[in-house]
């Protein structure tokens, strides 16, 4: 009897010291959850701060307004992307093809070539962390390659340009479906061409002495426009948002 009756005893503290165990680890349990549920939402709303979005917009105004362009004949289509990081923050990538000529009685110039420019926007002012609108300001570097010819002057060739921009500009929502936003916007541009010279390959055709170095260049660059020391441009969006 005395062995039987301590034999149940053994077995019921092996089965208490069983159940604190198990309570232990479900306990245990229980609390890591709590600890790391909330570590999880938080990288997740981090990851959502920091990511929000990324931006297709099509350029509907390029192709009006440089039509309007007197003695030119101007073809120009641009889309650009973005991604929105951290809430004010828009890395930018521009792209797109562009060629003109101008005409009197004569064709006096045709040139067409592909440009792309990279660059960043930022919102400058504190708004609501939801809001899709936005003032924005920026920089981009350009640049373009294109086949061209002056016909009377019997010049030509493939040539490669290079510029910066300083842009302005807004963008609102006008439109949500689902999680896809439509946008429209504009931006306006300050651009600074920095090869203004004849490269090596056109030194070599062009006479000695030049004094005018017009009809050895090309007279139009894809993406900055008429050449010139400074340009101005004007770009009117319609986006959307993914």
């Amino acid at each position: 009897m005395t062995d039987r009756f301590a034999k149940r005893q053994k077995t019921a503290s092996l089965k208490e010291q069983r159940q604190v165990t198990i309570g232990r680890i479900i306990f245990v349990l229980c609390l890591m959850s709590f600890v790391l549920c909330p570590a999880k939402a938080k990288a997740k709303a981090k990851a959502d701060s920091i990511y929000c979005g990324t931006q297709l917009k099509l350029d509907i105004a390029s192709p009006i307004v440089m039509s309007a362009a007197n003695n030119w004949k101007i073809q120009h289509y641009e889309l650009a992307v973005n991604v929105r990081l951290a809430k004010r923050f828009y890395p930018t990538f521009e792209a797109g093809y562009s060629g003109g000529h101008t005409t009197n009685d004569t064709i006096l110039y045709r040139g067409q070539g592909g440009f792309f420019r990279i660059g960043a926007d930022l919102c400058p002012f504190k708004k609501h962390p939801e809001s899709p609108h936005a003032l924005l300001v920026g920089v981009r570097l350009g640049t373009a390659a294109q086949q061209w010819q002056h016909p009377d002057y019997g010049t030509g060739g493939v040539r490669g340009d290079c510029w910066g921009e300083i842009v302005a500009g807004c963008q609102v929502e006008i439109a949500k479906v689902n999680k896809t936003s439509f946008y429209m916007g504009w931006m306006g541009r300050f651009k600074c061409l920095f090869t203004r010279t004849l490269t090596s390959a056109e030194k070599k055709t062009a006479p000695e002495n030049l004094m005018d170095a017009n009809p050895y260049m090309p007279a139009y660059i894809p993406g900055f426009g008429k050449r010139d020391n400074i340009g101005w441009g004007l770009n009117y969006y319609l986006g959307w948002r993914f």
